[in-house]
């Protein structure tokens, strides 16, 4: 628990400053209500917001609403991973492995280095696995080769360095290791990170506000009537285009367009768990189940990451969860190759699911293509849909090109080419994350305690430069320099921030997409209460 005396402080804290980093709701509200804009992109995952901060680049007047937060969804609920895609080798699609390659380095590299880590992959070979050690040692190094070995050369290593890296590694019937590389981030932090590049590019954007009913002019669809959740106001916007960005929902708001529209998508749920470590972990592991699945134990925030499932879902997509069935699957098949005093349900602080988004069709969802779609519908709407978080800045520039290419040019003809863009514009707080973590630790204020080490790395890791504007929140007042639990490195100060600077207006999405606290399981009901205060402080 938190300590008492830390709970009682802060309160007080934190009032906003008369002159907000963003407009308020009311102000948003208005803004969107009073204009006209080129584009309304209705759906705040991450496809919804690469799409955004393209358009806006573009010179378009954008607009971005989602009817929960930011990343609320399917994009927070992923594996966490950047990658080419190992398992795509298998059924010949080289190119489509060098292309996610190319996207994979340029954010790890260029365009979120603050945000994305390389990570080391180990991929066991036990007697009797649905693969042979050459197989697979033959694999990983053509992945390698299609990164131009940018992540090293991929191999086969004895159980016995591998295990030293990985000591929960089970070596019974272990032959081999194959070894490849690839990145990870928190996606609710790089989601977050490009909203903040399409506002700073002129986007204005809204969470928490949900479409009522498209506005039509003569039988096009011209904007969209919409309530706010937290306030209940009503109010509308008008847009030349309208783009349907609502992943798992894309039906839904297609039926609002044309009541006939026939399905287009289908549902995968995929599952995950986090637990707590029992040992450190220098790499990840990526074991084959059968012939096209793999299980994922990826370090991830000093716990672990276990999963995921694949199973076609047809429920509501508000309802998706993880059940027992869940559970019990990932952590049987976790248990291929770890051991099993790491596999402890005690040890699990949290679990979430996410949905896919196919395109609509027969057979299994594990061989399906995670490709994306964009189809237009009778009233004009254009809608995107599936995809692979990796591949986000591409999918954006994906439909740009679908828009400029429009008959009748509905954008006008004063806007840049998606093609004359930068092709690697870096997100905010591009920096060197140790670099960043180094200068939190030395620049410590003249009264007070020195941060933390494992603050400053998060801070780094999780901001960047703008990591600085936290700490000189907590340089100012002290008592923002409290941990929010005493076991997490987050501090108050970033509660505050999330609240003036990205967007968080429910306990959810500070505890869960803009700190760690959840997944850890340390959201307790007073660590809740006083985000709540913090958040009602406006």
């Amino acid at each position: 628990m938190t300590s008492q005396s830390t709970l009682q402080s802060v309160p007080a804290l934190g009032t906003r400053p008369a002159s907000g980093s963003h407009p308020s709701r009311a102000e948003t509200r208005e803004q969107l209500s009073k204009a006209s804009y080129d584009l309304l992109v209705i759906g705040g995952g991450i496809l919804g917001i690469s799409t955004a901060w393209h358009a806006a680049q573009s010179g378009l007047r954008v607009a971005l609403v989602d009817a929960g937060d930011f990343a609320g969804a399917t994009s927070s609920a992923s594996s966490k991973l950047l990658h080419g895609g190992l398992r795509y080798l298998q059924t010949g699609a080289v190119k489509l492995v060098a292309e996610n390659h190319f996207e994979r380095r340029a954010v790890s590299r260029q365009v979120a280095p603050h945000l994305a880590n390389p990570l080391t992959f180990y991929l066991p070979v036990y007697k009797g696995g649905p693969h042979g050690a050459a197989k697979l040692g033959a694999g990983v190094f053509a992945y390698s080769m299609l990164s131009a070995f940018g992540d090293g050369v991929g191999h086969l290593l004895s159980p016995a360095k591998a295990q030293r890296d990985v000591p929960e590694l089970r070596t019974e019937n272990l032959k081999a290791v194959a070894v490849y590389g690839d990145d990870q981030m928190n996606d609710a932090r790089m989601a977050l990170m490009t909203v903040r590049a399409a506002v700073e590019a002129g986007a204005v954007v809204l969470n928490h506000a949900e479409v009522q009913g498209l506005r039509f002019t003569k039988g096009r669809v011209t904007g969209a009537d919409l309530r706010d959740r937290l306030s209940g106001d009503e109010f509308g916007v008008n847009a030349r285009l309208v783009l349907n960005a609502t992943g798992p929902w894309v039906d839904h708001l297609r039926r609002m367009e044309d009541p006939d529209a026939a399905p287009s998508i289908r549902l995968s749920k995929g599952a995950h768990l986090v637990l707590k470590r029992t040992a450190p972990w220098k790499a990840a592991l990526a074991t084959p189940i059968d012939k096209y699945r793999i299980t994922f134990a990826l370090p991830w925030e000093d716990m672990l990451l276990l999963g995921t499932t694949d199973e076609a879902y047809e429920g509501d997509p508000a309802d998706v969860a993880v059940t027992e069935k869940d559970t019990a699957q990932i952590l049987d098949e976790a248990a291929f190759s770890i051991r099993d005093q790491q596999l402890d349900r005690d040890l699990i602080t949290y679990a979430f699911a996410g949905l896919r988004v196919l395109p609509g069709g027969p057979g299994d969802t594990a061989k399906a293509k995670r490709e994306t779609v964009v189809t237009e519908g009778r009233g004009g709407m254009l809608s995107v849909a599936g995809g692979k978080w990796t591949t986000f800045r591409h999918i954006g520039r994906t439909v740009m090109q679908k828009l400029e290419a429009l008959p009748g040019h509905p954008l006008g003809d004063d806007f840049e080419p998606v093609s004359a863009l930068p092709r690697k514009l870096p997100l905010p707080g591009v920096a060197n994350p140790r670099a960043v973590a180094h200068r939190l630790l030395a620049d410590h204020p003249v009264s007070g305690p020195r941060m933390a080490a494992d603050t400053a790395r998060h801070l780094a890791t999780h901001y960047g430069s703008l990591a600085f504007d936290i700490a000189r929140l907590a340089n100012d007042n002290p008592e923002l320099a409290q941990r929010v639990h005493p076991d997490a490195p987050e501090i108050w100060a970033q509660v505050v921030y999330a609240r003036d600077n990205e967007w968080a207006e429910t306990p959810d999405d500070v505890l869960r997409r803009r700190t760690t606290l959840t997944i850890r399981g340390l959201a307790t009901d007073d660590v809740r209460a006083k985000v709540r205060d913090l958040l009602d402080k406006k």
